[in-house]
């Protein structure tokens, strides 16, 4: 197994997870929270894709498919285009309702073209820096594996709030 094969793989299971959390939920599901200040399942889908397509097309050098394929329109949220959701309150939380189809139409989107990468990654790619900011500087290989732990543990949370939903 090659290291591309292994992130495809990892990206696959993010997108397992989103797909068992999202599939068939009612917009209204979607959007519920456990309480006030509390992440509601459509904006943890919303914000774990936006980093993935935000931070993949970072370093590919493509453009992020939310603006490239109109999602950022058809969304229509009330947030910069280049907003991914870090940092946001409960207005913002509250302001991404949309449905099931859409949700996951974007997740599939990014998946395929963060696939589309992978496809083309070779073993010393990974060791590129690709955020000098930090130190010690981050390279592609470790980018990576911040995304798939991020995601993972977004599509977890939403999960767990599908769960407690279908307990009420």
């Amino acid at each position: 197994m090659t290291n591309a094969d292994l992130l495809t793989d990892a990206f696959g299971r993010v997108r397992e997870a989103v797909h068992d959390a999202v599939e068939d939920l009612r917009r209204a599901d979607l959007v519920a929270r456990l309480d006030a200040e509390a992440n509601s399942i459509a904006w943890l889908v919303w914000h774990l894709t936006r980093i993935q397509d935000d931070h993949v097309a970072g370093i590919s050098g493509d453009e992020q498919v939310w603006t490239a394929s109109g999602w950022a329109q058809r969304f229509g949220l009330p947030f910069e285009v280049s907003d991914t959701g870090y940092g946001h309150g409960s207005q913002e939380i509250a302001a991404v309702a949309v449905d099931a189809v859409e949700l996951l139409g974007y997740h599939d989107a990014v998946h395929q073209s963060t696939v589309r990468f992978l496809e083309h990654l070779r073993h010393a790619d990974l060791d590129r820096v690709v955020d000098d900011r930090w130190d010690p500087p981050v390279t592609m290989g470790v980018r990576l594996v911040s995304v798939v732990t991020d995601d993972l543990q977004h599509a977890g949370q939403a999960a767990f709030v599908r769960g407690i939903l279908a307990r009420r």
